[in-house]
């Protein structure tokens, strides 16, 4: 019953649409007007992700580099690089942990570490993450008290990559809750796996399972999530680093449904399936995209996307 609660969850995230803010970067300067057939030409970047209620994220820069990203409810994500290399991603803010397409009432802080290895491939993800939550009134208040520390946890990602094609071929995630005067253990993990379709992520399949001294056990969730009828244009995504988008990626469980954002191309079509028994029918969803005269995606799925010129 918790699983199927959790597929239900998931789906209605899977479905949900966000949505338009003002048309300004943070300098007061017009962006490309969603209108505006003529687009941008030359270098650019990704600064808005913005629904026709929303603005779901905004990409803030120190040069060339993506430095923070603020996103609902201002959360913030801050990201700090080493050279050329993202080296450590802090956030603060809010989260939909749950999957039921709102954003949850309990605030999130983690710290994600990267750690690469040969031809500065990422290899390692280190995450401290604390999630704290405001008790209810005490009689005779009628407001909450203030934001209390709930829970902490530790979790590593090793990240493996296909060695014919050097492409990402899966995530393994241990976690366990970190626990004052405890010893830390790893109590659960997850195996992601990646297929491709040319360059673009065709298919994830994660299940999730319990630890026991050290060992895998069983799954006790499976979903797969495919992605279908690609383009040839340009994701706005591309523009992101993608150690930033494998951060965004992590950042919830339920992220796996955006997979696609790893792909230099855009899917007119993704579901995403339950694969333990009984298999409900997929969830599917579709969409028609809109370009710019330079091939660059700016709507699809209910979201538009502004660029800006470096």
């Amino acid at each position: 019953m918790k699983r199927l609660f959790y597929f239900i969850l998931l789906i209605a995230g899977f479905s949900s649409i966000h949505s338009c803010k003002d048309m300004l970067d943070e300098d007061g300067d017009p962006l490309l007007d969603l209108n505006d057939t003529g687009g941008l030409t030359g270098p650019r970047a990704l600064y808005r992700e913005i629904t026709n209620k929303d603005t779901l994220a905004e990409y803030h820069y120190s040069g060339l580099l993506v430095t923070k990203v603020i996103t609902d409810s201002a959360s913030i994500t801050d990201i700090a690089y080493s050279g050329n290399k993202v080296s450590q991603v802090t956030f603060n803010g809010f989260l939909d942990l749950d999957g039921n397409g709102k954003l949850d009432k309990d605030s999130v802080s983690y710290s994600q570490l990267f750690t690469y290895g040969p031809n500065d491939r990422l290899e390692t993800v280190s995450e401290n993450r604390s999630v704290f939550r405001r008790p209810p009134p005490v009689p005779p208040a009628t407001n909450p008290g203030p934001q209390t520390l709930l829970r902490k946890t530790k979790t590593l990602y090793n990240i493996k990559y296909n060695a014919s094609t050097a492409k990402m071929d899966s995530i393994i995630m241990r976690n366990g809750p970190d626990v004052s005067g405890t010893p830390f253990a790893y109590t659960d993990y997850s195996k992601t796996g990646y297929t491709y379709l040319g360059d673009n992520v065709s298919k994830v399949v994660r299940h999730y399972g319990p630890i026991a001294g050290g060992t895998f056990g069983r799954p006790i969730n499976k979903y797969a999530y495919e992605f279908f009828n690609y383009d040839t244009e340009i994701s706005p995504f591309t523009l992101l680093p993608s150690v930033y988008k494998i951060s965004r990626l992590l950042s919830t469980e339920i992220n796996d449904r955006e997979s696609h954002i790893l792909s230099p191309n855009n899917p007119k079509k993704a579901s995403v399936t339950d694969l333990l028994p009984p298999i409900p029918s997929p969830v599917i969803r579709t969409t028609n995209y809109n370009y710019d005269p330079q091939t660059y995606m700016t709507r699809g799925f209910g979201v538009n996307y502004i660029y800006k010129p470096f």
